[in-house]
């Protein structure tokens, strides 16, 4: 098993993944916004059975294939980083609105708002990049099963983000209204998620390959 203080930086690690916003975050609000708490909590259903494929995926192997092919990583991070730009584009451009500010939606069945969440995280290439850039470097052949290693650090991963995201889901109306009486601190947020996803991309583009 990984040892107790790499286990606890890569929860750190972890929890700045779920803090910046993302698909993931911004699918959350606004459905609990528009349909409810009752259906962001199915949604997030989804985004954590998504979270276990990423987790499956890393821990067969996958993370160790993409390193050992320079050109598939590279691919993968170039996507990745051109992806954050246009999240990061969407967030400040013109008319851009903030995912706390209230939106008219069309209410979803139990079962698309599952599926729904569940390919907005399955789909969402920052949790393919955390897995496939941190994963290695926390699992230790000497320590015991590889398998087992990647499964706790998932398993971390997802309760981590699972607590997160609950929070987030449950106090998205509380938060949303405490954004309406305070107009300016909409504008304020979309520049800051702007600032933080160019922020995520200029950091991958510049990041070495990491050897396996």
């Amino acid at each position: 098993m990984p040892a107790l203080n790499d286990l606890l930086l890569f929860a750190g690690a972890a929890l700045l993944l779920v803090l910046t916003p993302g698909p993931n975050m911004i699918y959350l609000i606004s459905r609990s916004l528009c349909q409810g708490r009752r259906a962001g909590v199915i949604s997030l259903a989804g985004v954590l059975a998504g979270f276990i494929v990423h987790m499956l995926a890393a821990a067969v192997g996958l993370s160790a294939v993409f390193l050992a092919v320079p050109l598939a990583y590279e691919l993968l991070k170039w996507l990745g980083a051109l992806y954050l730009l246009w999240l990061a584009w969407q967030s400040v451009r013109p008319g851009a609105r903030s995912p706390f500010e209230p939106r008219a939606l069309p209410a979803d069945s139990p079962r698309r708002l599952f599926t729904m969440g569940f390919l907005t995280n399955v789909l969402n290439p920052k949790v393919a990049i955390f897995y496939l850039s941190l994963f290695p470097q926390f699992v230790d052949p000497a320590r015991g099963s590889v398998f087992a290693q990647s499964v706790l650090l998932g398993c971390t991963q997802i309760a981590i983000s699972f607590t997160v995201n609950l929070a987030i889901t449950l106090s998205a109306a509380w938060v949303a209204a405490w954004f309406a009486q305070h107009r300016a601190w909409l504008a304020t947020q979309r520049y800051l998620m702007g600032f933080v996803l160019a922020a995520l991309a200029v950091r991958l583009l510049l990041e070495p390959r990491r050897s396996a």
